[in-house]
């Protein structure tokens, strides 16, 4: 079992920048493959950024590529989501998420193939 516990978020302007952080409990996380997903108010929850196991590939949407990072400390079992050059269409609630036997990019994008979601934080950006 992985608990995923988030931080961070909260309201920007425009052009600002904020971090997420994800912490999870347990020996295992470095064996998962984590993620960070979205879903603004109407829409489906939409992939933004994941990366492997080893932190040795990571992966993006188009409409965040050159303004996230996505990275993970896995001595301090954390994820983290550096947001910058921040838009107003990035308002919504971040949610992580860890999986195991995870391949590939268009696995790494799918929601379904993670198993353990954190909670959730709020992101809004106003314009």
């Amino acid at each position: 079992q992985v608990q995923l516990v988030q931080s961070g978020g909260g309201l920007v302007q425009a052009g600002g920048s904020l971090r997420l952080s994800c912490a999870a409990s347990g020996r295992t996380f470095r064996n998962y493959a984590m993620g960070w997903f979205r879903q603004a108010p109407g829409k489906e929850r939409e992939f933004v950024a994941a990366i492997t196991w080893s932190g040795s590939s990571t992966y993006y949407a188009d409409s965040v590529k050159g303004r996230f990072t996505i990275s993970r400390d896995n001595a301090e079992n954390t994820l983290y989501l550096q947001m910058n050059s921040l838009k107003s269409e990035d308002t919504a609630v971040y949610y992580c998420a860890g999986g195991r036997n995870i391949y590939g990019s268009a696995s790494h994008r799918r929601p379904g193939e993670y198993d353990y979601w954190g909670q959730g934080t709020q992101v809004t950006v106003s314009s």
